[in-house]
C-alpha cells in the first residue's frame, strides 16, 4: 500500500477556478459526495481552456480524454461552502497532460481533497492521440511544477 499524501497548500496553484456547491451535490452522510470531486476537476481544467482561448468545445479539432483520475480526501466539505480548485500541471508529455488538483473551502490554505487528472488529447475525428497544440502547451507551461 502507499503513503498517505500530505495535503497541498494553497500557495502550490496559481490558478483557482470558484465554484460553488450545489444542494445536490451532498449526499446522505451530509456532505459532498465523492463523485462530484471529479466534476469540480473536469470542471476547473476546462474553465482554464476554455478562458484561455485553445478550447471551443464545438470547434476544437483537438480534445482531451481522460484517461486516468484519482483523488485523496482529508476534510468534507457540504453545500453550501464555497470552494476554489488549484489547478497544476505535473506533467506535459507530447500528447497528454497530467493535472494535479486540490479543492479548498474559500480563505482556507489547505487542502480539502486533491488529485490528478490525465488528459490524452486526441484528434476529434478519428479518436487518435495527437500532439499537443503549441498554444495549448503555451497556455499550459507557465502551470508547469518544476
Amino acid at each position: 500500500m502507499t503513503e498517505r499524501p500530505t495535503p497541498l497548500l494553497r500557495d502550490d496553484f496559481a490558478h483557482f477556478c470558484p465554484i460553488s456547491t450545489r444542494w445536490m451535490d451532498n449526499d446522505a452522510y451530509l456532505h459532498v459526495n465523492n463523485v462530484a470531486y471529479y466534476s469540480f476537476f473536469d470542471t476547473a481544467v476546462n474553465e482554464y481552456l476554455i478562458r484561455g482561448g485553445v478550447l471551443d468545445i464545438r470547434r476544437s479539432t483537438v480534445t482531451g480524454l481522460v484517461a486516468q483520475s484519482e483523488c485523496t480526501y482529508f476534510s468534507p466539505i457540504a453545500f453550501p461552502e464555497a470552494i476554489e480548485v488549484g489547478l497544476r500541471v505535473a506533467r506535459l508529455g507530447r500528447s497528454s497532460v497530467t493535472y494535479e488538483l486540490a479543492v479548498f473551502r474559500t480563505g482556507t490554505d489547505t487542502a480539502a481533497a486533491q488529485g490528478r487528472f490525465v488528459h490524452v488529447y486526441v484528434d476529434r475525428e478519428t479518436s487518435r492521440p495527437v500532439a499537443l497544440p503549441e498554444q495549448m502547451r503555451a497556455l499550459l507551461a507557465p502551470l508547469a511544477v518544476t
